[in-house]
């Protein structure tokens, strides 16, 4: 008789870990207003804790504020700010002292994404990835570091897996994703004797969200190809279920690490379009590529 493979379940938070753990915590959330880090901020949120949104398109975070806050019951704010510029983040930090008079969580989620192969990426266009993702990292830890130690809290990081192999058309987001690494390792480092943890959670291709939009041509439920040994792919829940546990106190002894959250699909991973016929014609894959911002 032959199985079938299996086929991972999807948990939610509340089913493992107890509603109160994060009762008087305050969250600091770069790109909570979509996607993965509105998914992590809605359950640390059902744990207990306050939030604060940041990004740059206000219409959207006060969308996202109010519907995280009538899901949980929980107060979540949102402020417009861009990471690329420390002066908006340091305002974004004192507002949300002023209102909630603490940060005990960073999770640093702004990012940028398209595809593009080097020949066709101009300059502006990696430097403005690298700005989002890795200075936006680093702009957002500085803003918020003060704060993090004085209640000995926890950062977590946003990356990919990318940068683990060499990925066609991703030099840009798999450059930044790389220093976004490096940034969390030496946060472990420096401030772990303040009380500060800093870990960074890897996702997957990852269902509903703009990168998977990116990566798949619009086709989020494309499977064809693609190989994982839990039998499907990243969804939200997966992720935010992993960031509930780092902030946790059953995290309290992890830091300086890089979680992927793919299912194990890394190890079994081949190229996402047909290599190297997409590498020699481009413009087999045209659709999915954008050369220039």
């Amino acid at each position: 008789m032959t199985s079938s493979p299996y086929f991972a379940p999807v948990n939610n938070s509340i089913s493992t870990f107890k509603d109160n753990i994060f009762e008087g915590k305050v969250l600091f959330c770069t790109g909570g207003g979509s996607g993965i880090c509105k998914g992590m901020t809605e359950s640390i949120m059902r744990h207990g804790a306050n939030a604060v949104i940041i990004g740059r398109k206000f219409d959207r975070l006060t969308e996202a504020s109010r519907e995280l806050s009538e899901r949980t019951g929980r107060t979540c704010i949102p402020i417009q700010a861009d990471v690329r510029q420390p002066q908006t983040l340091q305002a974004a930090a004192e507002r949300t002292m002023e209102y909630f008079g603490r940060i005990d969580f960073v999770i640093c989620g702004a990012a940028g994404n398209f595809m593009s192969p080097i020949s066709g990426l101009s300059e502006n266009a990696f430097k403005t990835v690298i700005e989002i993702d890795t200075l936006g990292t680093y702009n957002t830890v500085k803003a918020t570091i003060p704060h993090v130690r004085a209640t000995k809290g926890a950062y977590v990081h946003v990356s990919a897996t990318l940068h683990y192999r060499g990925t066609p058309y991703q030099v840009h987001v798999s450059a930044a994703k790389a220093g976004v690494d490096a940034i969390s390792n030496v946060v472990a480092v420096e401030e772990g004797p303040h009380g500060v943890r800093s870990n960074v959670l890897a996702p997957g291709f990852t269902s509903g969200t703009e990168g998977m939009r990116v990566m798949s041509g619009n086709k989020t439920n494309k499977t064809e190809g693609f190989s994982n040994p839990l039998g499907r792919f990243t969804e939200i829940h997966d992720v935010a279920n992993v960031a509930v546990f780092l902030f946790s106190p059953a995290a309290c002894y992890i830091t300086g690490q890089v979680l992927p959250v793919d299912g194990g699909a890394e190890h079994l991973r081949g190229d996402f379009f047909p290599y190297p016929s997409s590498v020699v014609d481009p413009s087999s894959v045209r659709k999915l590529l954008k050369g220039k911002m």
